[in-house]
């Protein structure tokens, strides 16, 4: 971010993990923009909707997964963008963060932020896992004419899913403003948004963070972990999707291997969840979302037998 946006434009509170960055976010949000309607995509983690809800937002959903591909629709996605106004909010999910593991590619992020741009529609994002990619398309957001919302998991940012303190709740209310007197008057009105709320956020987690940070040895430690994460996830997708291919002759699996993040949303049918829950002890959340983390590197063939044998 440093080097897109001017840093007078930007103003950042520490919060009580994503989720309650999440939360002043769209306090402020509705104190700017009383009402609006925020959109998010389809699906989305189940704790946004709530939220945004108890915060006075009204809630849309926007087309994302397509159940076919298991890609992005997004095609039927930038048709609803285009159509949004000034009143409306788009939460969009940082590289890595949604929940299918699908995510927009360069190109798509640059259209969707042309669109944003032209609508006056104001971009929110939503992140935690980015250091499991290369890049966050989220960045192509940060535009001169406008402004955005990030909230950040900082406790996820260092060790697999965080940085070995998800209790702690470390996280990132991030606001990028037109100018530095927006970013000024934004900045005074969610500090009282924090100060009615939970006044301070908790300090332990983020010290461990700062002092990991601050250390050239502890913080070129830490940096090699999510690379080395990054590529364990990519060899466990690759190698079940190959799995299933040589095992059953088809390609309706092979998006495994180009989802990224932790997670991959199957597109499998409840009653087969359900069966290879009971009959092989594979668990996964009801519409059919795996943690690709949690796959046993040996086993990657059990797990391709269970589920061709489950779909047969």
């Amino acid at each position: 971010m440093a080097d897109d946006v001017p840093s007078d434009r930007v103003r950042i509170a520490q919060a009580p993990g994503g989720t309650g960055s999440l939360w002043v976010l769209m306090q402020l949000v509705n104190r700017a923009r009383p009402g609006a309607t925020i959109h998010v995509s389809d699906p989305t983690w189940p704790n946004h909707m709530p939220i945004a809800q108890n915060a006075g937002l009204k809630v849309e959903k926007y087309p994302y997964f397509d159940a076919e591909t298991r890609g992005v629709k997004f095609e039927q996605m930038l048709a609803v963008l285009d159509k949004l106004g000034k009143d409306d909010v788009v939460l969009l999910h940082g590289c890595c963060h949604n929940p299918t593991g699908a995510n927009l590619t360069n190109a798509q992020w640059d259209q969707v932020a042309a669109s944003l741009a032209r609508t006056g529609a104001l971009p929110f994002m939503r992140s935690c896992l980015s250091r499991f990619w290369r890049w966050s398309g989220g960045r192509r957001l940060w535009h001169p004419q406008g402004g955005c919302c990030c909230a950040r998991s900082i406790d996820r940012l260092l060790r697999l899913k965080n940085f070995g303190l998800y209790r702690e709740r470390i996280g990132a209310a991030i606001l990028i403003a037109r100018d530095e007197k927006q970013a000024d008057i934004a900045q005074s009105q969610l500090l009282n948004i924090i100060r009615s709320s939970y006044s301070q956020p908790p300090d332990h987690g983020a010290e461990i963070i700062r002092t990991i940070l601050e250390d050239p040895a502890l913080r070129a430690e830490w940096e090699t972990e999510p690379e080395a994460m990054r590529n364990r996830m990519i060899t466990l997708r690759e190698t079940l999707s190959d799995a299933i291919r040589n095992r059953s002759n088809s390609k309706d699996f092979d998006f495994i291997a180009t989802h990224r993040g932790m997670f991959s949303l199957l597109g499998l049918p409840k009653a087969t969840v359900d069966h290879l829950k009971t009959a092989n002890g594979i668990y996964m959340i009801g519409d059919s979302r795996i943690n690709v983390a949690g796959i046993p590197e040996d086993r990657a063939g059990d797990l391709a037998d269970a589920l061709i044998a489950a779909m047969a």
